[in-house]
């Protein structure tokens, strides 16, 4: 199991952008509390999962099995 950044620099400069604009939080929710806080709650739920392969929401972040 590994994470990794996308592989496509364009889109994650462009979340890293998000990020600092909002202070650390995932750019694409309106909600700021500590569930948004990058990295998200619903990604680190998902890296929990042995069998889950995909992107986060905001396409930063990729889990290899």
């Amino acid at each position: 199991m590994a994470v990794r950044f996308n592989e496509d620099k364009a889109v994650v400069e462009k979340v890293q952008e998000g990020l600092r604009a909002k202070n650390g939080y995932c750019p694409c929710v309106l909600q700021m509390n500590e569930d948004t806080k990058c990295m998200c709650r619903d990604f680190r739920e998902k890296i929990a999962d042995p069998d889950f392969e995909g992107y986060c929401h905001c396409m930063l972040y990729y889990k290899e099995k």
